[in-house]
């Protein structure tokens, strides 16, 4: 049994659920006369989705035995993507529902780590930092210096996020693939 005391970031665990969730973030809280909480951002495994919760110091939970093993993703066939296993070059197909967060981020050949639990292909975790080709943004203003501003830009896979006034199509920028936002201008 894990308490809230041993969650760190990227800790994977069986909620009070029963649901199979990983720690994005966490943090400890203690308002003057309040009892102590943590709080954490998890991603639920199943459905895919971000959210926060807290808990009190004294709340149990479950470990889960999770294996990582190299995977390389080959290609997607109907509702599924396909993995070959880099040691016994053993395949499986994953639904993509079930990755929809990582699967944007995906390209052919591409090597990650594959999460398995109780022997079963569960998902897969991409490296935290990916770079990317704008491929469409409105070219910035001379004279737009303010701090902090942001204009939409397209990626080479389609994905649309934010990026600062001075990057143009065709530079490289580094995403952060956990969150989806810019990082930096990749160096040439």
């Amino acid at each position: 049994m894990l308490s809230t005391s041993e969650l760190k970031e990227n800790l994977i665990f069986e909620d009070e659920n029963g649901e199979i969730v990983q720690v994005i973030s966490h943090s400890h809280h203690r308002k003057s006369q309040a009892r102590a909480v943590v709080r954490l951002k998890l991603k639920n495994f199943s459905t895919g989705v971000i959210t926060e919760r807290s808990y009190r110091p004294e709340d149990k939970f479950n470990e889960v035995a999770v294996q990582k093993r190299p995977q390389t993703y080959l290609y997607t066939t109907g509702d599924n993507a396909c993995f070959m296993d880099a040691t016994n070059y053993e395949q499986y197909e994953v639904p993509v529902s079930k990755i929809k967060n990582e699967y944007k981020y995906l390209t052919d050949n591409m090597e990650v780590e594959g999460l398995f639990i109780n022997e079963a292909f569960f998902s897969v975790v991409l490296p935290v930092k990916m770079t990317f080709k704008i491929d469409f943004t409105e070219p910035g203003v001379k004279g737009d210096t303010v701090s902090n501003t942001f204009k939409p830009a397209t990626l080479e896979n389609g994905i649309e996020i934010r990026v600062p006034l001075f990057i143009n199509e065709g530079d490289k920028v580094v995403i952060d693939t956990r969150t989806g936002e810019y990082v930096e201008r990749a160096s040439k």
